[in-house]
């Protein structure tokens, strides 16, 4: 990302756009983001589960079923994993390349349909598990937040309240794969 932001004459900085502390505007933001995209993902995910797994629960519909991960793996995940990760890729999809796939095809839905798809795809190989119901629950399971997500930014053009609101999403699939 540097090396394309730098030939472009700017800075990652840039791609992240004002940041509104003063009286907590991006932080009020963000938890507004979070509470109305939140509930999305999770109804995706309760259905693509009955779709696929019917009505008893299975295990495999989480995270990491079958992995288990060493014990540093789940203290980077718990303290550090989340704190980079949502920035990156709120930046790289939203910052970055919903803009620039807006500029080039001068559609803005284009660029919700495209990156909605990659980051969607994106999800479905982290974790990655030779599964095809694991894959299409995953696949299933993220259009709807990453599209509100996207429409959000294309709306308020603004990477900060989305790091903030992405924060607790990842905090919580550190929290799953620590627990399963």
């Amino acid at each position: 990302m540097r090396y394309f932001t730098r030939k472009e004459g700017i800075r990652l900085r840039d791609l992240i756009g004002q940041i509104r502390l003063r009286r907590g505007h991006d932080l009020l933001l963000g938890v507004a983001f979070f509470a109305a995209i939140f509930p999305f993902f999770m109804a995706a995910s309760y259905g693509a589960r009955r779709l696929l797994y019917g009505s008893s629960p299975d295990a495999s519909a989480y995270l990491l079923h079958g992995h288990t991960l060493p014990v540093w793996a789940m203290v980077y995940g718990l303290s550090l994993w989340w704190m980079i990760w949502s920035p990156t890729e709120e930046i790289t999809y939203q910052g970055y390349v919903v803009p620039r796939i807006e500029a080039l095809t001068g559609r803005s839905w284009v660029a919700v349909v495209i990156v909605g798809f990659f980051w969607t795809v994106q999800h479905c190989a982290l974790p990655f598990m030779p599964d095809w119901r694991y894959l299409v629950f995953r696949f299933l399971t993220f259009p709807p937040g990453v599209l509100l997500l996207i429409l959000m930014y294309m709306r308020t053009r603004r990477v900060a309240p989305l790091i903030i609101a992405h924060w607790p999403m990842d905090i919580s699939a550190a929290l799953m794969t620590a627990i399963y």
